[in-house]
């Protein structure tokens, strides 16, 4: 199910699927295993990202229907429980919102020529919109399809379970949002919300490191030298980040 995947800070190109209520507990073994420590009271997070207003943010590409589906979509992409706060009180929309402004979001960075056709998965990206125009046709779409299944409401109008519901069925790729696969869609909005939750704050996320913290990753300090071949020990400094944010 799509709702509940970790991505290690180690390999964000390695996922693993798994159950809601053993997400959090799994990227503990996953990283017992590579020496990396959890630390502790990871509920304070929820209430000082809360107290610092993440959400004053000001989009810059995503108008305010689409902003709001991409908070209510991340939150449900990365849920919030006792162990640390949601993607969008980690910052990940803004990460998202920051990241179509880049080439990245552009399409500048891969081969956008024709032709454009519909190929096996392992081909990488088919289609012709880059990041930025697919968020926006497809957040678009989304929301009509759910306005016409759901008596006129929008998706952050809808309960939780029925957010979570709609979102699998985009993951099954059953319909098209406008010019965009419902699954394509998806699997770039989880993508992105993840590398938003393990960013560096640089970039908009994991705000607080609260999201390295949850990993027990150390971050970008530069020398581990005194860690090296002491397997099981546990790593007892919290992760710093480019810019020397600590958490």
């Amino acid at each position: 199910m799509f709702f509940h995947v970790v991505r290690s800070c180690l390999s964000l190109e390695q996922e693993m699927k798994i159950p809601s209520s053993t997400r959090r507990n799994f990227t503990t073994g996953l990283l017992g295993s590579a020496s990396f420590w959890m630390y502790g009271g990871h509920k304070v997070w929820a209430d000082a990202l809360q107290s610092e207003s993440t959400q004053s943010y000001k989009p810059k590409y995503f108008n305010h229907e689409e902003w709001l589906f991409l908070n209510a979509a991340c939150a449900r992409i990365f849920p919030a429980d006792a162990h640390g706060p949601d993607a969008a009180l980690l910052g990940a929309p803004e990460f998202i919102d920051r990241q179509m402004d880049t080439p990245y979001g552009h399409g500048e960075l891969w081969y956008m020529s024709g032709p454009f056709k519909e190929g096996a998965p392992n081909l990488g990206y088919q289609l012709s919109l880059p990041p930025r125009d697919l968020y926006r046709q497809a957040i678009a779409a989304a929301d009509a399809y759910v306005r016409d299944h759901h008596q006129g409401q929008t998706f952050v109008q809808l309960p939780i379970p029925e957010q979570i519901a709609l979102l699998e069925v985009f993951e099954q790729g059953k319909m098209a949002l406008g010019a965009v696969p419902a699954h394509t869609f998806f699997e770039q909005l989880r993508q992105n919300t993840l590398e938003g939750v393990f960013s560096d704050p640089l970039y908009g996320g994991n705000k607080g490191l609260a999201g390295w913290t949850l990993l027990g990753f150390p971050g970008a300090r530069a020398d581990f030298m005194d860690w090296v071949n002491q397997k099981g020990a546990p790593y007892p400094f919290g992760p710093v980040s480019i810019s020397g944010e600590t958490a």
